[in-house]
């Protein structure tokens, strides 16, 4: 995995969500590259990353990246929210603290979770990636940016840099999808070891805020941040969600 580091300060890694790149948190990195040393991931068959080929596995990313980082602050965007989540699972010693910005430990809804999306909503874009590409990414963007204050603004961020670092793989996006619809990390919350932030999108149409409160409520040391946001919360309120990581850091054991 391509891996960018950047800043100076303690270590966070950065992981993007669903179709995404590292890059896509820019106005975050900006933010937070002079109180923190970055490692920005680019997830197997996204940005930069070499591995075109390859399956996108939850476990396999989150041990590849935590034998790759320094022991660290991790903070994941949605898609990237899980791997952080497993890496706390099965590498504690590697994590000091997790950050889950408009995440959740299960995206679906089910007989006992009523606080996601249908799973029609993942086969209809996994459909729509073999039939239209581009126009099922674009999609997604508007879902992301849709409810947000900011909605205009923030689509027109993730559509300008969707593809700066090329186009993600076919073979990743379908995993991406597959991971989405299936992962369910609920019963592993109570058994974190570090404390945790979770940052919700109050306007966020894909991941409930009342889910991330859920999730705070039952990790220990868990907390909760609701903005006035969509599903991307760090392109119009970047401040504010640099501010909160960074007061979360300062309680963190060293």
């Amino acid at each position: 995995m391509h891996i960018e580091t950047q800043g100076h300060g303690p270590d966070i890694v950065m992981i993007h969500g669903w179709a995404m790149h590292a890059g896509i948190f820019a106005p975050l990195t900006r933010e937070l590259a002079a109180r923190f040393r970055l490692h920005l991931v680019d997830l197997p068959g996204h940005g930069l990353s070499a591995q075109r080929d390859g399956p996108l596995d939850l476990a396999a990313c989150a041990q590849q990246i935590a034998a790759a980082v320094p022991r660290a602050l991790w903070l994941g965007w949605s898609l990237g929210g899980q791997v952080c989540l497993e890496a706390a699972r099965l590498q504690p010693a590697r994590v000091r603290g997790l950050v889950l910005v408009a995440s959740s430990p299960r995206f679906v809804i089910g007989e006992d979770w009523p606080q996601g999306v249908s799973p029609e909503i993942f086969r209809q874009f996994g459909e729509g990636l073999r039939s239209d590409y581009h126009r099922t990414i674009e999609r997604f963007l508007a879902l992301e940016a849709h409810g947000s204050e900011r909605a205009q603004s923030e689509l027109r961020e993730l559509r300008a840099h969707v593809f700066d670092r090329g186009e993600p793989a076919l073979r990743a996006l379908c995993d991406g999808l597959e991971i989405l619809d299936r992962t369910d990390l609920r019963a592993a919350l109570p058994a974190l070891t570090v404390p945790s932030l979770w940052i919700a999108g109050r306007r966020d149409r894909l991941i409930p805020p009342a889910a991330m409160l859920w999730a705070a409520e039952r990790s220990p040391g868990g907390r909760y941040l609701e903005l006035s946001a969509g599903h991307a919360p760090f392109i119009g309120h970047a401040t504010a969600v640099a501010d909160a990581i960074a007061a979360f850091a300062t309680e963190l054991t060293p």
